[in-house]
């Protein structure tokens, strides 16, 4: 039996991340908007609408997350964060009203985990933003899971594509729940085996108790 290359690595929980997981370097590369607070020498070629061989003081620019973060000093101030727009006060007035109605995928789709490595730049909405995160993700969730266990054999792409990652990971899991129920109904699977989290759950106890 073939070896598989690359065995899929979880990614981090919350403001976690996780460098062996690939999930986790696609989410470090998306982009923030930023404000330099202090010139940058001889870095001017970064920055294609100026002339200038450095970076002024004052610039906004986007940089990817994994280069925020360690650029990010709360004493010595480097660069400010801003607000990505879907976390400003505005759209979290529409996922306090109804969390179902927005696309997620189309303004992410990172939406869960880029929300929670905001977490790492110091700012006075940031426990406005926790909040909004865990009520959509709440909102959102039995609807996903209810939409995973009633769409067996059914085209399902329209519905998942409008999922943030995080909720089309948990989509997969539902229906490959549901798949395999329905197999072991129809005499298809000799026998029902344990979730993957639970197996993974049960490793993590052995190695408390070990430890």
């Amino acid at each position: 039996m073939d070896t598989p290359s690359y065995f899929p690595v979880p990614p981090g929980v919350g403001m976690e991340d996780n460098f062996l997981s690939l999930d986790d370097i696609l989410l470090s590369q998306e982009r923030l908007p930023v404000r330099t607070e202090c010139v940058f020498p001889r870095l001017g070629f970064l920055e294609k609408s100026s002339d200038s061989q450095d970076i002024q003081e004052g610039t906004k620019m986007e940089l990817p997350l994994w280069l925020c973060k360690g650029l990010y000093e709360k004493k010595r101030k480097v660069l400010s964060v801003e607000l990505p727009k879907i976390y400003k006060e505005g759209w979290r007035t529409v996922f306090t009203a109804d969390p179902n109605v927005v696309d997620l995928h189309k303004m992410g789709p990172y939406y869960y985990g880029l929300g929670s490595q905001m977490l790492h730049f110091d700012g006075p909405e940031n426990p406005d933003i926790a909040k909004t995160l865990l009520q959509t993700f709440i909102g959102r969730f039995r609807r996903t899971m209810d939409s995973s266990q009633n769409a067996y054999n059914e085209d399902t792409s329209v519905l998942v594509g409008r999922l943030d990652f995080l909720e089309k990971v948990l989509f997969k899991s539902g229906q490959s729940g549901l798949n395999g129920f329905q197999g072991w109904e129809k005499g298809q699977a000799a026998q029902l085996t344990a979730s993957s989290l639970v197996l993974n759950y049960r490793k993590r106890k052995i190695v408390d108790v070990q430890s």
